[in-house]
């Protein structure tokens, strides 16, 4: 269904290009901000209306981090749109193309994912009349400028929308802090600026985020990750599990020198509880374990209960296949650090991720784990993040409800301990 109503800001984004738009000089748009702040529809809108109102049989880019994150986050809301305005959409999935007709006028979009340095070789070549880069913060600079090379037709236009990252990022550097000197029209949004919003599910992004990702997600700042990552753990967090938990997990960031740490993980109704755990520092204790001992104490942890799979560092790969060997059902954890990081902090604040007494080392990584302010970019210091990392593979790939892959998963019959 087509929004109603569109806020001042989504309707400079969808008629900034129009003649007799004070803008309609501008050579590409940026639009960045907050989450949720209906950035992404109206400049998917607004792009396609573009260039179906000024070329025909011309090609043109839709770029995301990938293709299928392009199709999820942008296709799949802005299609059905599409065609409710008289928009006709053929899309190719084996050749990566949208095939978009108007009356008369018929144009193709290619689609091309910005995951790595080789990406840009996937779009050089091709000629485009405008490109439309969405989360371009997530891409690489190699890619981006191979995208906006391309665009050498008459009259073509780049878009951009993004989340804000770090200060030292280099879009902000080259394109949001130079955007008169390139010509650029530049929004930057707030969740107020999406009127689809109601007041009560601002408040509610507001509670799911402290810190860094407060200042980035909801007010769109593009500021330097600093201090304690969970900044807002307090006792609160920490409680009892209750009695009749109903399904058990358990967690591992394996580690010989460096600790090793697992957690017991049940669940009650839609809350997860940490109710125990096992960390072993081979430096402190002066010898380190073997895989099998590792595995042992796992099984020690377990204490005969079913656990329905364990969720282990997708780099210990021996350890992996003792624990498989040995019967347990073993799941590779998705090992993206901030995203990670972002949603174990969003399911701490919903309280769905609960924090037991027994877990001392747990509670007191939590107040020692930082960022790494001398390093580009948004790293972690590589201390006090054993049991970090192995609440971060629980809480993506079993509390936020990730689906695991039938590759990623070594799938065997529990045995009994």
């Amino acid at each position: 269904m087509i929004p109603k109503v569109f806020s001042d800001k989504q309707g400079t984004v969808l008629t900034w290009w129009c003649r007799g738009s004070p803008w309609h000089d501008r050579e590409a748009i940026i639009c960045d901000g907050a989450v949720r702040s209906g950035k992404t529809l109206c400049c998917g809108l607004s792009f396609f209306c573009w260039a179906m109102g000024n070329f025909t049989g011309r090609n043109f880019g839709l770029c995301g981090k990938t293709a299928g994150a392009l199709r999820r986050n942008l296709l799949g809301e802005l299609l059905p749109l599409l065609k409710e305005l008289g928009f006709h959409c053929t899309e190719r999935v084996s050749k990566g193309q949208l095939i978009v007709s108007f009356g008369e006028r018929r144009n193709t979009f290619y689609l091309f994912g910005g995951r790595d340095e080789g990406s840009a070789a996937l779009i050089q070549g091709i000629t485009l009349a405008g490109v439309l880069l969405d989360e371009v913060a997530l891409m690489p600079r190699s890619f981006v400028e191979q995208a906006c090379a391309r665009c050498s037709v008459e009259g073509s236009r780049l878009w951009f929308n993004c989340n804000p990252e770090g200060p030292e990022h280099w879009f902000y550097k080259e394109w949001v802090q130079k955007r008169e000197e390139r010509n650029v029209l530049y929004l930057h949004f707030t969740m107020e600026d999406n009127p689809a919003l109601s007041p009560a599910v601002i408040a509610r992004y507001a509670r799911y985020y402290s810190g860094t990702f407060y200042r980035r997600f909801v007010l769109g700042e593009w500021v330097a990750a600093e201090g304690v990552i969970y900044d807002f753990f307090d006792e609160s967090y920490v409680r009892q599990a209750p009695d009749g938990l109903e399904e058990w997990v358990i967690s591992c960031d394996y580690g010989t020198v460096n600790p090793a740490s697992f957690g017991l993980w049940g669940r009650k109704g839609d809350i997860w509880y940490r109710v125990n755990e096992f960390y072993y520092d081979s430096r402190r204790e002066g010898r380190q374990k073997t895989d099998r001992e590792y595995a042992d104490d796992l099984a020690k942890l377990a204490g005969g209960r079913k656990i329905q799979k364990v969720v282990v560092d997708p780099s210990a790969a021996s350890f992996i296949e003792v624990l498989r060997r040995s019967g347990w059902r073993v799941v590779r954890a998705d090992n993206q650090v901030l995203e990670g990081i972002r949603i174990t902090a969003r399911l701490l604040k919903e309280g769905k991720i609960v924090i037991c007494p027994p877990c001392r080392d747990a509670i007191r990584e939590f107040s020692l784990y930082c960022w790494d302010t001398r390093a580009p970019g948004d790293k972690v210091r590589k201390e006090h993040d054993h049991a970090m990392d192995d609440i971060r593979y629980f809480a993506v790939n079993v509390a936020a409800g990730k689906r695991e892959s039938p590759l990623a998963a070594a799938t065997v019959a529990r045995r009994a301990f």
